[in-house]
């Protein structure tokens, strides 16, 4: 919109991590020399922290171009797993295969994953090749993952540690590192380094490079006072700096200015950051917590979230609130009549029998499960109190305001989510067939066949199950395609006030567009729930704020807080 008008190719200030826009400072050159030390100093941690919006991903990007040759790399981007899970995912990063059944006839476990991890250390080892483990958004570990990784630090000869582990986190997770009771695990680290922001000079030369990558020829197109602003303001922080100076250079143009001032800059904050934004004296390690005020009512095994008292509307919202059910109701089929939830909660789900314990039970389960996904998804449907007839589940389901949504996301996105869907598995003729997933724990999944729930392993489960899934989620008024710059309508007044709610600030006017400040609140809340922080309001992101708001829909067994969710009778 603007790049024309200040002579600009594109606009410069994505938060998209494209590379061409690259800008490494002094600091950023420091922490990747850092990490290409510590890969080249024999096993153990590197530790690398830094505040949100850094630039740890971007030094991370430029340590894996330059890591050394013959050195195999297993990146985890989506730490919040269970040890399981995560030696799942790490033998799979490495190319390391396992049958479906252990010489026993059981699923693989805990040790057959560490034995084999072990020896695929011990023969790349031989043939001079190094291994090293990324984990990025480290501080979402839990205490008993982390202590599994300092024991795979003990695979060794008696040379070298046969695996180098990179911890890329938060500012939190050098204070996790500093409790007792991982004191072993803190001596085993060899490098660490903590990414500072970007200094006022630096941010300087941070804004004409990406203007200059956009195509800026003249002279920049702010004063020395409104760079001095933006520095303050943004607290060095290379997003934060993005966010204001793209609001900014768009406040400047709708105003026909061609040289952003201060007081642009002070208006451009106001509307990005909220009022807390402009406190300059707020210290830089607590700004997502103020953007946050009120999040942490109570929390899902995977960051399921809750802002404000759940199944209460938030106070703020409540005009655009009633004009949302308004429309809703408008455009609604009269709602069905209340039907009972056919899943378990989660203590009959701990108890159900029988627990599947080889591949033969796993495809006896397959051989009488439903070939038809709407099938499934019918048997699903009270979750949602509908009783859908014969034929298309999801189409009958949109009638009542409930899409279906399906993905491939494996269970970190299913943790996430925390909501009963259906799985598309493969028998042994590798033909799909559905099951309704109705728990999940640390090491067993709740599936469920016609009435009766199943307990199974989930290294049996994923031998048949390829990450695919579909579930149901309530659709707010007013939505048609994900949210995203431009985008007006109730449901764009409706998000507002809910975000701004969650994050302590005042309700936006109604009948606002959705703009760059939106953008902004949508990705905080995007980065505090674990979803990717681009800004866009599409399913999973207004699937949280419907759960965050108190929308009432159906829980993963297993996955609920006790407290907010003791069983199904209740979270309906």
């Amino acid at each position: 919109m603007y790049a024309p008008f200040f002579g600009l190719k594109q606009k410069p200030f994505s938060i998209a991590p494209d590379p061409r826009y690259l800008f490494m400072s002094e600091r950023h050159r420091e922490a990747l020399a850092h990490l290409l030390y510590g890969v080249q100093g024999g096993g153990g941690f590197v530790l690398l922290t830094g505040e949100i919006g850094a630039g740890k991903t971007t030094v991370c990007r430029c340590f894996l171009e330059q890591i050394p040759a013959r050195c195999n790399v297993a990146y985890i981007f989506n730490p919040k797993l269970t040890v399981l899970e995560l030696l799942i995912t790490v033998c799979h990063e490495f190319g390391i295969k396992f049958p479906p059944l252990t010489a026993a006839g059981t699923a693989p476990t805990v040790k057959d994953h560490v034995d084999g991890l072990n020896e695929y250390l011990l023969r790349t080892h031989a043939v001079g090749q190094n291994n090293v483990l990324i984990i990025d958004e480290a501080q979402n570990l839990s205490p008993d993952v982390l202590e599994q990784l300092r024991l795979l630090t003990n695979l060794e000869t008696s040379e070298r540690k046969l695996l180098q582990i990179v911890l890329i986190g938060q500012p939190e997770l050098r204070g996790m590192l500093a409790r007792p009771e991982l004191e072993q695990l803190a001596q085993r680290v060899i490098a660490r380094y903590h990414l500072e922001a970007l200094s006022e000079k630096e941010t300087s030369h941070y804004v004409a490079h990406r203007l200059a990558v956009a195509g800026l020829k003249g002279s920049l197109p702010f004063d020395s006072a409104a760079l001095h602003r933006i520095h303050q303001l943004a607290r060095g922080v290379p997003r934060r700096v993005n966010l204001l100076c793209d609001r900014a250079l768009l406040g400047a143009y709708a105003t026909g200015t061609a040289r952003v001032d201060r007081a642009i800059v002070d208006k451009a904050a106001g509307e990005v950051f909220g009022p807390q934004g402009a406190v300059k004296t707020l210290p830089a390690r607590w700004w997502p917590l103020a953007l946050g005020v009120g999040v942490l009512a109570g929390a899902a095994a995977m960051a399921a979230v809750q802002w404000g008292a759940r199944g209460k509307p938030l106070p703020n919202a409540a005009a655009t609130a009633a004009s949302a059910a308004s429309a809703a109701r408008a455009r609604a089929p009269t709602a069905p009549a209340v039907v009972a939830s056919t899943l378990p909660t989660a203590a009959s789900a701990a108890a159900a029998t029988p627990r599947l314990r080889s591949i033969d039970d796993l495809e006896a389960l397959l051989a009488r499960a439903p070939r038809d996904e709407h099938d499934a998804l019918r048997s699903l449907a009270p979750e949602w109190q509908l009783q859908l007839g014969a034929g298309d589940a999801c189409a009958l389901a949109a009638e009542h305001d409930v899409r279906c949504f399906r993905a491939h996301g494996g269970l970190a996105l299913l943790r996430l989510l925390a909501r009963p869907s259906v799985l598309a598995l493969r028998d042994a003729q590798d033909r799909p067939v559905y099951v309704v997933l109705a728990g999940l724990g640390h090491d067993e999944a709740t599936l469920l066949v016609g009435k009766a729930p199943l307990q199974v392993p989930i290294a049996l489960l994923t031998t048949a199950w390829r990450g695919d899934f579909t579930t149901f989620w309530r659709v707010p008024a007013g939505y048609s395609v994900p949210l995203a710059i431009g985008s007006q309508g109730v449901l764009v007044d409706a998000v507002g006030a809910q975000l701004a709610e969650g994050q302590g600030a005042s309700a936006p006017a109604p009948d606002r567009v959705f703009d760059a400040a939106m953008r902004s609140r949508v990705a905080a809340f995007q980065q505090v729930q674990g979803l990717t922080p681009d800004g866009v309001a599409g399913p999973t992101t207004l699937m949280q704020i419907n759960r965050a708001s108190g929308v009432v829909e159906p829980w993963l067994a297993g996955t609920a807080p006790v407290a907010a969710s003791p069983s199904v009778a209740q979270r309906k």
